[in-house]
C-alpha cells in the first residue's frame, strides 16, 4: 500500500504543467507498465481536471494506454465532441463505452445483514460487487482510476473506489447503493468521508478488487477570488490513505458553511456540462442544507433537455416525479418496475425539496407542462436570466434590484450549508 504523491492546501494553486510534473514523477514510481486502463469521469466531472490528467497518462505512456472507459454510471455516452472538449487529442479509438446494464460482471457480494446494519435496519438486501468486465478481463497490469475528490449526495465524499464499483458498475451495485445512502437520509452522508455507502464500497474493495491493480489520481479542486477553477491538491495512491488526505482538503475547500441560510438562491447549470436534471440537480442536492424554510430556488439550466441520462430512468422520472421521501417510498412498494429501479428511486428522493422549500426550473428544452409534470415550477429562462445573468453576478450573496439572492456559479464544485443545519445532523 503506497502513497505516490501527496500536495496540497486550502489555499495552494497546482498549476496544470505541475500537475502534469507530478503525475509523471507518481508513473514513474510505480515503476514500466505494459498495458494500461484509465478510468477517468464523464463530462459531468468537467471542472475535476481529469481530461488534462488522462492526456498527461496517454503522454506518459503512449501506445501502452491501451483503453480509455469514462465512468458514466448511469450517464449517457459522450459524444465524439464532447470527447474531445473533455480529452483533448487523445484518439477517439482508445475510448470504450460502458453500457451499466450490459458490460459488466460480478465479483462478489456482500451479505444482507451488512447492508441492515449500514442502514439502521431498513433495508434487507445483498449488495453486488459489480464492475465493467475489461477491468477483471482486460489483461491490464494497471488501472489508472481519475477523478475528484468533492462533497456527494449518495457516497459523502465523490470518487476513490466509487469510480469504479458505481462508475463502471451494473444495475443492481448502483440501484442498491443509492438506495441506501436516499434511505438513510443524505443530510446525514453529504460532505463526510465515512458514511453507511462508503463502508459498503470499502469492504468490497477490500474482499473484491484486492487483485487488480489499481492507483487513484484524485484532484481537490474550487475556485479562486475571481470565480476560475483551480486545482487545490493533487493526491496519487493506491489504498484508502490517498482517499482520506483528498477529503480532509476537500472538507477546507469545497464546504462552505454560512452564517444565515439562504432565502433566495440563484444557481446556474453550464450548458457544457448539464443537459437532464439527473445531472443538473445537483443544483438542489448541494444547497438544501443551506435553504431556509420556505425559500426558493431557481435554476437556470440552459442546456437541460431532458429528465434521465437513460430513456428508461427519463420515463420513471416524466411518470414518478419529484415528491419526496414518504411519496416516493409509497410508490416503490405499489410499483414493481420503479422497485426494480431504486437509483431512480434515489433519485426521486434525492431531488425533491420534502416540501419546504419551492424550486423554480428554468430549462432550456424542457416545456412548462414536462417541468411541472415532474413537481418543479416553470419560469421562462430568458427572461429570468435576463433578470439574473450569470456574467453580471458573483458567487455568493448579493442584490439585485433591491432583492438579497445567493448565487453560484458551479455547484458540482461544493457543498452549501448553514452552519447550524450542517452541525446538526
Amino acid at each position: 500500500m503506497s502513497m505516490y504523491f501527496q500536495q496540497g492546501g486550502r489555499d495552494a494553486t497546482l498549476s496544470l504543467p505541475f500537475v502534469r510534473d507530478a503525475l509523471s514523477q507518481a508513473l514513474d514510481r510505480l515503476g514500466p507498465r505494459k498495458k494500461v486502463l484509465a478510468v477517468p469521469p464523464d463530462g459531468s466531472r468537467f471542472y475535476s481536471q481529469a481530461g488534462p490528467l488522462t492526456q498527461y497518462a496517454y503522454e506518459y505512456y503512449g501506445d501502452r494506454l491501451a483503453c480509455v472507459l469514462p465512468a458514466l454510471g448511469t450517464h449517457a455516452p459522450m459524444p465524439p465532441a464532447a470527447l474531445t472538449w473533455m480529452f483533448g487529442n487523445i484518439p477517439q479509438s482508445l475510448f470504450a463505452i460502458h453500457n451499466w446494464r450490459t458490460d459488466v460482471v460480478t465479483l462478489g457480494e456482500l451479505p444482507a445483514t451488512f447492508i441492515q446494519e449500514q442502514s439502521d435496519g431498513l433495508l434487507d438486501y445483498t449488495w453486488p460487487a459489480q464492475v465493467n468486465r475489461m477491468i477483471p478481463e482486460g489483461g491490464f497490469d494497471l488501472v489508472l482510476s481519475i477523478g475528484q475528490v468533492v462533497p456527494h449526495e449518495v457516497i459523502g465524499m465523490a470518487n476513490y473506489n466509487k469510480n469504479i464499483l458505481v462508475g463502471t458498475a451494473g444495475p443492481m451495485s448502483i440501484h442498491r447503493s443509492h438506495y441506501l445512502g436516499a434511505v438513510v437520509g443524505m443530510e446525514r452522508i453529504m460532505g463526510r468521508a465515512d458514511n453507511p455507502v462508503r463502508r459498503v464500497l470499502n469492504r468490497a474493495s477490500d474482499e473484491f478488487l484486492k487483485n487488480i491493480p489499481i492507483v487513484y489520481v484524485l484532484t481537490v479542486v474550487g475556485t479562486d477570488p475571481a470565480g476560475e477553477v483551480v486545482v487545490r491538491g493533487l493526491f496519487i495512491g493506491d489504498d484508502d490513505e490517498c482517499f482520506r488526505l483528498a477529503s480532509e482538503l476537500s472538507v477546507q475547500v469545497n464546504i462552505q458553511l454560512l452564517d444565515r441560510p439562504i432565502h433566495k438562491a440563484v444557481v446556474y447549470l453550464d450548458p457544457e456540462e448539464f443537459h437532464s436534471t439527473w445531472l443538473g440537480n445537483k443544483a438542489i442536492y448541494r444547497t438544501r442544507m443551506a435553504l431556509a424554510d420556505g425559500a426558493e430556488l431557481i435554476v437556470l439550466a440552459p442546456g437541460v433537455k431532458q429528465f434521465g441520462e437513460d430513456p428508461t430512468i427519463d420515463r420513471m422520472i416524466r411518470r414518478f416525479g419529484y415528491y419526496g421521501t414518504p411519496a416516493t417510498l409509497d410508490k416503490v412498494n405499489k410499483n414493481p418496475d420503479l422497485a426494480a429501479e431504486l437509483s431512480t428511486a434515489a433519485h426521486l428522493i434525492h431531488s425533491s425539496s420534502e416540501g419546504r422549500f419551492d424550486i423554480t426550473y428554468c430549462p432550456g428544452g424542457l416545456s412548462r407542462e414536462e417541468t411541472e409534470g415532474v413537481g418543479f415550477r416553470y419560469a421562462d429562462l430568458a427572461s429570468t436570466i435576463a433578470r439574473y445573468n450569470p456574467a453580471n453576478l458573483h458567487d455568493g450573496f448579493q442584490t439585485v434590484d433591491g432583492e438579497e439572492i445567493f448565487f453560484i456559479s458551479h455547484p458540482a464544485l461544493g457543498l452549501w450549508s448553514s452552519r447550524g443545519r450542517f452541525a446538526a445532523v
